[in-house]
């Protein structure tokens, strides 16, 4: 099959994935493979850390392990529909986004399901929607599209600045209503993060950053189970059967991997002893199973992949792409945070937040979610690659219709001397 560059604009997705292999390359396959990686070790160690706590819950231990293959298939589901939605799109409809994520964060608070004191799961039959998850997605999209629109006005003045900072408050305001502070803290460094990198200035940046760590600090120190977390996160061995049981068991699986772990299913803290082994600490499991090594596996992928993206993102606001690049920067910053502050929680670095690890821990709402932020980014290197494949196309018609020109003008100029 032969490429015809005079069509390129009219071709499809699935056009463009038939003939990649014999031509040009048009998408980037290392985030497809990194997906997938990170997909199959979440599905191993979650099937190692979920089975017996299925076991007692539901007398089927593979209960959580066909969960989370669904969750897979699904998502996989999502990304063949998301890879077909141009970032144009994306960007025209940026501001009903945000509308349908604070519609979603309106109605968890109304028809939610509590669970363990929190209110943020929609229950739709037998599946469940934590509306944080798509509204922080949509949030990102909508603040990528602000800052094409108001990029001067932002570099300029307080006024931009502080604009996005006011929607950011409204979803916030709804977040710890459910409450939900570990969402808003992922929020907060991703929004700032992008404000910074689209050129505000450093006073404000310093400024704003100041006034958001004081009132996340306060929230903390006003709530006591907030602060029961950050004083146990600073001596958990205080109260190692209380406010300090979760750290400490996570900290001896930590201690009993060392280097190579004790091999897989072998882990003993997944006995029980830690809690929410299957989902928010999933990663103190792999590194009782697999020790450094394994830890570092994961690390290295992550940071591949948030490496990546922000490659991307700058690649994008290069070629003047300046939604593009601020979407795929928002999305390298947001899976950085979250991925450090899971592995740091259960590790004892940060305090012990509510934070799924990207692609790996259990969860459908995070994985689906991911998953379409991922694709999202192999969209904008597909649609970066087919401008370049056009620019060089367009070029190359151009200076093959440059040696039929002279002759034109020469009778150009003839009918026009004849007319004179």
């Amino acid at each position: 099959m032969s490429v015809s560059f005079a069509n390129l604009s009219q071709w499809t997705l699935p056009q463009w994935l038939q003939v990649e292999s014999r031509s040009v390359a048009t998408f980037d396959r290392s985030y497809v493979l990194l997906a997938l990686s990170m997909y199959m070790i979440g599905l191993i160690m979650v099937a190692s850390s979920s089975m017996p706590i299925a076991e007692r819950l539901f007398a089927n231990p593979f209960h959580f392990i066909v969960r989370h293959m669904i969750y897979i298939v699904l998502s996989l589901g999502v990304a063949a529909v998301t890879l077909q939605i141009s970032m144009h799109r994306w960007h025209q409809y940026s501001s009903n986004l945000l509308l349908l994520g604070i519609i979603l964060l309106v109605v968890v608070l109304i028809v939610g399901r509590n669970v363990n004191g929190s209110t943020r799961w929609i229950g739709i039959g037998p599946i469940t929607i934590q509306a944080a998850e798509p509204a922080k997605l949509f949030f990102f999209c909508y603040l990528s599209a602000y800052l094409v629109r108001r990029r001067d006005e932002v570099m300029e003045n307080v006024k931009g600045f502080a604009k996005p900072l006011l929607v950011f408050g409204v979803l916030s305001g709804l977040l710890l209503m459910q409450p939900d502070l570990g969402t808003i803290i992922v929020m907060f460094v991703t929004t700032f993060g992008l404000l910074f990198l689209a050129g505000a200035k450093l006073w404000q940046f310093i400024a704003i950053s100041g006034v958001g760590i004081t009132l996340l600090s306060m929230l903390a120190y006003f709530s006591p189970y907030r602060w029961a977390r950050v004083t146990g996160f600073l001596d958990p061995w205080k109260d190692p059967f209380g406010s300090g049981y979760q750290l400490t068991q996570s900290l001896m699986a930590y201690g009993r991997g060392e280097t190579f772990g004790q091999g897989l299913g072998n882990s003993v803290q997944k006995l029980e002893y830690l809690p929410e082994a299957h989902t928010d600490f999933v990663m103190a499991v792999l590194a009782e199973e697999f020790g450094f090594i394994g830890i570092s596996v994961i690390l290295l992928l992550s940071m591949t992949l948030v490496f990546k993206a922000l490659l991307l993102g700058r690649k994008a606001v290069n070629q003047e792409k300046y939604f593009e690049g601020f979407f795929a920067y928002a999305i390298g910053i947001w899976f950085c945070f979250q991925a450090a502050v899971n592995i740091g929680a259960s590790a004892g670095i940060v305090p012990t937040k509510g934070l799924t690890m990207p692609l790996i821990s259990y969860g459908g709402s995070s994985m689906i979610i991911m998953t379409m932020a991922v694709v999202i980014l192999i969209r904008i290197d597909h649609e970066i690659r087919i401008q370049s494949i056009q620019a060089t196309s367009r070029t190359t018609g151009t200076h093959k219709g440059t040696k039929k020109k002279p002759s034109k003008l020469k009778k150009t100029k003839l009918i026009e001397g004849d007319n004179d």
